[in-house]
């Protein structure tokens, strides 16, 4: 299995910022691991927002299982 780019993921991740900006949030790429987990820390408003873990698994998580072969799964990190 092909390891996936942290530049790749930024740019899939980029599309989907406008979102959390708009409510006030944002995130942080902090790593991409071999295996295809993205872990993501979630900024501003996001980060105490109690529907942060829908934002990454549906939001995040589904953007990036669209444009990326290879992914695995986001976990968030703090």
């Amino acid at each position: 299995m092909e390891e996936i780019s942290y530049a790749e993921v930024d740019k899939a991740l980029k599309k989907f910022r406008p979102f959390l900006v708009r409510d006030g949030g944002d995130y942080e790429l902090v790593e991409v691991t071999p295996d295809g987990t993205v872990k993501i820390k979630l900024l501003g408003a996001c980060e105490t927002c109690p529907s942060s873990d829908m934002t990454l698994k549906m939001g995040i998580e589904l953007t990036l299982a669209e444009k990326i072969i290879g992914f695995k799964e986001v976990v968030q990190v703090f």
